[in-house]
C-alpha cells in the first residue's frame, strides 16, 4: 500500500521523470528523505545514508543492461594461490558457466575471485569489491573494466549479491566466504530472497565443506537448531560436472515466482501434464495452506511484468514457514512430466 505524498513541490519534480507505480514510489523516497531533515539526522547519519543511496544507484545502473542474462555468484578465500588445486577448479567452474550462458560475479578481489574472474573473462565477470583498509584489491582481470563497482559498505555489496544472481557456488574460504553463504541461506530459509540454487565445491578428496556439512548436522540439526527441511537449500559436492548440473536443472523447467498476496505465483516454462499436477497435490499436501496446486495464466497483478507473460503458470498457497519445502517443490515441478510443445 503506498503512501500518497501530499507535498506538490515532490509530485511535481517526480512527474518530470517517472509515472504511475514508479512515480508513487520515488515520491515516497523524496518524502522520506524531507523526513530526514525535519527529524533533524546529524550530519554523521546523513553522509552514511547519502553514500549508500548512491551505491546502490551506481549499482543498479550498471547492472541495468544485463536484466535479461543469468548471472552466478562464486566467492571464496582472496588468499588461495593459483597453483592451487581450488584455484584452478574456480577457474574451470568460471569458464563452464559462462559456456552455458551465465554471467560471473565475483567479490573482484584475487584467489579464488580472481580465479572465476579469469575463467570467466572481464566481458561476462562483474566485480563487486570492497574499500578495505587492506588485503581486498580488484583483481587484474577486472581492473578499470566497468562492470566494477566499488562499495564503502558490505550491506550494499551484500544487496547486490543477493539481488541480481541467479546460482551461489562456494569454494573453500574463510569468514567472509561463510558470512555470505550463511546470509543467502538465511534469506531463503526466512523466505526474504528468491530460492536459488547454492552449491559448496571442494576438490576430488578435500574434506572442508564435508566438515562443514557435519558441523551443520550435528550441531545446526540435531539440536533444533534449523529444521529437516533446510538442508535442502545447498548441495555440497566434489565435482564440477555435478555443481552444473545442479545449477542447470533447477533452471530446466522452472523459470521464477513472485508472491500476490498469498499466493505463490511459479513460472515455468512448459506446462505440467495432469497426472503431473495431480501428483504434485499429492506429494506436497502438508505444504498447502488451502486450496490445491493448479496451473493458471498470468495473474491482473502481473501486468506489470509484460516480459514474463508468455510463461505458464503454477498457483499455489503454501505456508510460508518452511520454504525449504518450497526448495523440495521446484525439485519436483522440473521433475515432473510435461506437456508436448
Amino acid at each position: 500500500m503506498f503512501k500518497k505524498v501530499k507535498d506538490p513541490r515532490i509530485t511535481s519534480l517526480i512527474s518530470e521523470v517517472a509515472e504511475g507505480r514508479k512515480a508513487e514510489l520515488l515520491g515516497e523516497m523524496m518524502d522520506t528523505i524531507m523526513r530526514f531533515g525535519r527529524d533533524g539526522a546529524s550530519v554523521a547519519d546523513l553522509k552514511l545514508y547519502n553514500r549508500a543511496m548512491r551505491e546502490l544507484r551506481f549499482a543498479s545502473h550498471i547492472f541495468s543492461e544485463y536484466q535479461g542474462v543469468r548471472k552466478i555468484a562464486i566467492f571464496g578465500s582472496a588468499r588461495t594461490k593459483p597453483e592451487s588445486a581450488e584455484y584452478q577448479m574456480a577457474q574451470a567452474f568460471a569458464q563452464r558457466m559462462v559456456a552455458e550462458h551465465y554471467m560471473v560475479i565475483t567479490g573482484g578481489g584475487d584467489g579464488i575471485m580472481g580465479a572465476a574472474q579469469l575463467g570467466a573473462g572481464a566481458d561476462k565477470s562483474f566485480g563487486l569489491n570492497i574499500q578495505l583498509p587492506f588485503e581486498q584489491k580488484a583483481n587484474e582481470v577486472i581492473y578499470g573494466d566497468p562492470k566494477l563497482v566499488n562499495f564503502r559498505y558490505f550491506f550494499t555489496r551484500k544487496l547486490h549479491f543477493v539481488k541480481e544472481t541467479h546460482a551461489f557456488a562456494l569454494f573453500p574460504g574463510g569468514f567472509g566466504t561463510h558470512d555470505e553463504g550463511y546470509e543467502v541461506l538465511t534469506l531463503m530459509q526466512t523466505g526474504k530472497s528468491s530460492i536459488t540454487p547454492v552449491v559448496f565445491i571442494d576438490t576430488p578428496g578435500g574434506h572442508y565443506w564435508d566438515h562443514w556439512f557435519e558441523f551443520v548436522k550435528n550441531n545446526l540439526l540435531a539440536e533444533g537448531l534449523i529444521s529437516p527441511t533446510d538442508l535442502n537449500f545447498f548441495r555440497v559436492t566434489h565435482s564440477l560436472d555435478e555443481a552444473a548440473k545442479e545449477i542447470l536443472h533447477f533452471y530446466s523447467n522452472f523459470h521464477s515466482y513472485r508472491w500476490v498476496k498469498h499466493h505463490m505465483v511459479v513460472r515455468i516454462q512448459r506446462k505440467l501434464t495432469a497426472a503431473a499436477l495431480e501428483k504434485l497435490n499429492t506429494d506436497f499436501d502438508t505444504l498447502l495452506a488451502a486450496d490445491q496446486i493448479t496451473q493458471t495464466d498470468a495473474l491482473p497483478e502481473e501486468a506489470a511484468d509484460r516480459h514474463l507473460a508468455h510463461f505458464h503458470r503454477i498457483l499455489l498457497t503454501p505456508h510460508r514457514r518452511d520454504f525449504g519445502t518450497i526448495r523440495r517443490l521446484i525439485d519436483a515441478i522440473n521433475n515432473s512430466e510435461t506437456e508436448p510443445s
